[in-house]
């Protein structure tokens, strides 16, 4: 097994890192971290998975260092992760949420 590196927090974490599982295997690379800034809580990481990107939820992640990022899950779980679909996705979901609320209100 290579050598991992120091513990790091989640904003220093770069894209490209490894993502291995709880059972050692690579499932993907870091993509990009999600963070709520204004409350300074890790919500999570995207990886770059060989079919396509993944969500991981912060609970998942066991541990953050400077050359891997090792996960809670087997390769087994990890398979069945979110797609992650970014920013528009969220957009999207928002969007739904209000018009349906504004669509109750006016009674349509």
């Amino acid at each position: 097994m290579e050598d991992e590196g120091h513990q790091i927090g989640y904003q220093a974490l770069p894209r490209g890192v490894p993502v291995v599982s709880s059972d050692g295997t690579e499932i993907g690379t870091v993509h990009r971290v999600l963070d709520n800034a204004r409350e300074h809580i890790f919500d999570g990481i995207v990886i770059r998975a060989p079919d396509g990107l993944r969500f991981v939820d912060a609970p998942e992640v066991a541990r953050i260092a400077e050359r891997r990022v090792t996960l809670t899950i087997t390769a087994a779980e990890a398979a069945a992760l979110p797609e992650h679909r970014g920013a528009f996705g969220a957009i999207e979901t928002n969007l739904r949420r209000t018009g349906g609320r504004w669509r109750r209100r006016l009674g349509g």
